[in-house]
């Protein structure tokens, strides 16, 4: 089976070959099995993705396509049933205690719901500092809450005197998940993995933090795994970015985010992109809308024969689709798995 991000990376092109292994975390074909009471549930399919300094990779696809999972493997929340996760080019399952206090540090996680992942009883200045002293990187507490502001003024929670003392439920939303971001700094991690880091908060504070993460990503060089349903905040984000687009706990397409949102392929691609609200009424009468077969995600306890896509897709072909399932191969800009699309 091709290896579509050792040898044929989309990204890389015009770039040194030398530098196209420059990856710093790696998910090498990793699979998630649940087993329950109705048979195995293959959450994650045989997944491989790269997450490069400074650069933004975007998993996007529906709710419960395996994208949560996905990115709890890639931060050891959970272990792969199969495959390796690879960090540095080391299998961070054998990696020794040392190796992974490291890994812990570089690799930092931002939840959904900055409520649920804030400890309520604990203000700004234990939950932003917790890490800082748990690792012994500040000698005493006058350096602890020093450092704790210097973090709070980066993500921009100014007067960030004012914040040391509060509790989560004493802040807003956007609030809360700025001071989620500078935990995640305190550690000057080399890769963040925000998952749906965005999509409770109102629109205005939302493009607000993805602004903070885009000029973090710059000036620190932090790369991101950024997990969203939505191709809007995608586009925005990832721009320079690249984009998998994930169907089934398998990448059906991607590529740099620009040409995948652009000139979708995949019918599955072609459907999100076509979801998205378009501000703009003249345009609004002129999007193409993709139609669908069916609305109704397969059971993954029951899975469709060949593409699982099949049931739904609009350019079905019988015989074919629902016989043998497409490789992601390479295209000449992009890695699709699709039989019926020329990906030329």
């Amino acid at each position: 089976m091709i290896d579509p991000y050792v040898h044929h990376d989309p990204s890389a092109e015009g770039r040194d070959p030398e530098a196209a292994d420059t990856a710093v975390l790696g998910l090498h074909g990793v699979r998630q099995v649940f087993s329950t009471p109705r048979g195995e549930v293959p959450a994650v399919a045989g997944v491989d993705l790269r997450v490069r300094p400074g650069r933004v990779l975007c998993l996007v696809g529906e709710s419960g396509c395996g994208k949560t999972t996905t990115a709890r493997m890639a931060a050891a929340l959970a272990r792969p049933t199969s495959g390796t996760v690879r960090f540095r080019g080391r299998d961070v399952a054998a990696m020794g205690r040392a190796e992974r206090s490291a890994f812990r540090r570089s690799v930092q996680y931002i939840h959904q719901d900055p409520y649920a992942s804030l400890n309520p009883v604990r203000t700004v200045y234990s939950t932003v500092s917790a890490g800082l002293r748990r690792h012994r990187l500040v000698k005493d507490r006058r350096e602890a809450r020093e450092a704790t502001i210097a973090l709070l003024r980066r993500v921009e929670l100014t007067p960030a005197e004012d914040y040391l003392d509060k509790y989560p439920h004493q802040m807003s939303g956007g609030q809360r998940q700025r001071v989620a971001v500078a935990r995640a700094l305190a550690m000057d991690p080399q890769v963040i993995i925000a998952d749906e880091s965005t999509s409770m908060l109102d629109v205005s504070i939302r493009v607000s933090l993805l602004n903070t993460l885009g000029r973090l990503r710059d000036d620190l060089g932090v790369g991101f795994l950024f997990i969203t349903h939505d191709l809007a905040v995608a586009k925005y984000f990832a721009w320079d970015g690249e984009i998998a687009v994930m169907y089934l706990g398998r990448i059906v397409e991607q590529g740099p985010t620009r040409r995948v949102v652009n000139d979708p392929r995949h019918p599955y691609t072609r459907a999100l992109v076509s979801a998205v609200c378009e501000p703009d009424p003249d345009l609004a009468r002129t999007k193409e809308r993709v139609r669908l077969r069916g609305a109704d995600i397969p059971d993954l306890t029951d899975l469709p024969s060949g593409c699982e896509f099949h049931p739904r897709c609009p350019m079905f072909e019988p015989g074919r689709c629902d016989t043998e399932r497409p490789a992601l191969a390479p295209r000449p800009d992009r890695l699709l798995a699709c039989h019926v699309v020329d990906g030329g």
